[in-house]
């Protein structure tokens, strides 16, 4: 009989066991040389904690808000494409997991089941995922739905003005499910010129016409805040702040779009310093440990997005191996291994947890200065 995992990586390997080829290297690949899906775990690993000792910590609250919504910890769940890929009941399995750990799910506009089904699943705050196509009435439409459903936030991705280059799906030939939030919309009968169908499909619906003056225009079709999903730098979170985001996340797509962009929690200080303030910072990509979501608010951002495509997809994986419980186990160890190590690192809430309490390769080249 094989063991439990013990952490969140070792769902990995049952995961494998569980998913066909193509479908686990969807889940895991990055974009051409993956170099950047690498360094966005590795980007972690080169910071450090530093700890105080002689603090009472025998309570720890994790509990913190985001846009005003109360959540057990600053771990959320990140938009994420084709959840029935790995289990059958897919984004709604997700959905009452993540009700059940009170945190907030954000929903892929990818989704295995639509806007309306998820909403019905269970009684929870969650928020949806918009890309934009170049028929903008599948976006009004879109967001139309999600505000009636009882989502709070509409988290814009702007990263994709086309799909990165990931050659596990081009090797194999990877066909993307009917899309069920744009069923009568669109048709994912594309011809991929034997490659991947995913790719195919998506650069001939996204929009490459987006820019900053869109975000006027989707403000001014639905009352919801609006969070930007893929911003990795100073410039373009002062254009968020400008342009009235309620929020942003900083985000490279979990490397499955430009490959050599900053790992992003590398980027975290920058866009932070930028926003001063004014508007939440959550991060996503490469969060593996409790250790990770410690070092990420530490340097400034108010929550993470786990499981973002990122390398290892500790919520996918859940799914895959063990369904609903799966990713309630998931979220639960993150959970755990963070209260931990604010035990340790001498910290009782989220506002003990500061600047101080890491120390980054700047900061180490700084000292030597």
């Amino acid at each position: 009989m094989a063991s439990e995992p013990v952490n969140v990586s070792e769902f990995e390997a049952l995961a494998k066991k569980a998913l066909p080829k193509m479908y686990f290297d969807f889940y895991a690949g990055g974009a051409e040389d993956e170099y950047t899906l690498k360094d966005n775990e590795e980007a972690y690993q080169r910071i450090t904690i530093r700890p105080r000792v002689l603090v009472d910590v025998s309570r720890i609250d994790t509990s913190t808000s985001i846009l005003g919504y109360p959540i057990s910890s600053p771990i959320m769940v990140a938009p994420s494409a084709l959840h029935q890929l790995a289990n059958p009941e897919g984004e709604l399995a997700t959905a009452r997991a993540s009700a059940a750990s009170n945190t907030i799910m954000i929903l892929s506009f990818s989704s295995s089941y639509n806007v309306e089904e998820v909403a019905a699943s269970c009684d929870a705050v969650r928020f949806f995922q918009l890309y934009v196509y170049r028929g903008r009435h599948i976006a009004a439409n879109l967001v139309e739905r999600a505000e009636r459903s009882g989502y709070k936030a509409i988290v814009l991705t702007v990263d994709c003005p086309r799909l990165g280059r990931r050659e596990a799906d081009i090797r194999n030939r990877m066909i993307v499910p009917k899309l069920k939030n744009v069923e009568g919309f669109v048709s994912n009968d594309v011809d991929a010129g034997g490659g991947s169908n995913l790719e195919a499909y998506a650069n001939s619906t996204f929009d490459p016409t987006l820019s900053w003056k869109d975000v006027a225009w989707l403000k001014s079709i639905t009352s919801l805040p609006i969070l930007l999903k893929g911003i990795l730098t100073h410039e373009d979170a002062l254009k968020a702040v400008e342009v009235g985001a309620a929020g942003v996340i900083v985000s490279n797509h979990g490397a499955r779009q430009l490959d050599y962009s900053p790992a992003t929690i590398t980027v975290v200080e920058e866009v932070v310093r930028a926003v001063k303030g004014k508007i939440p910072v959550i991060v996503d990509g490469g969060v593996r440990r409790g250790t990770d979501v410690f070092k990420a608010l530490a340097l400034g951002a108010q929550a993470v997005l786990y499981d973002p495509t990122q390398v290892g997809r500790p919520i996918i994986y859940g799914l895959a191996a063990k369904g609903e419980q799966g990713v309630k186990q998931v979220i639960q160890m993150l959970k755990d291994e963070f209260e931990l190590t604010m035990a340790l690192a001498g910290c009782t809430s989220l506002k003990d947890i500061t600047r101080s309490h890491v120390r980054t390769d700047r900061d180490r080249f700084q000292s030597m200065l």
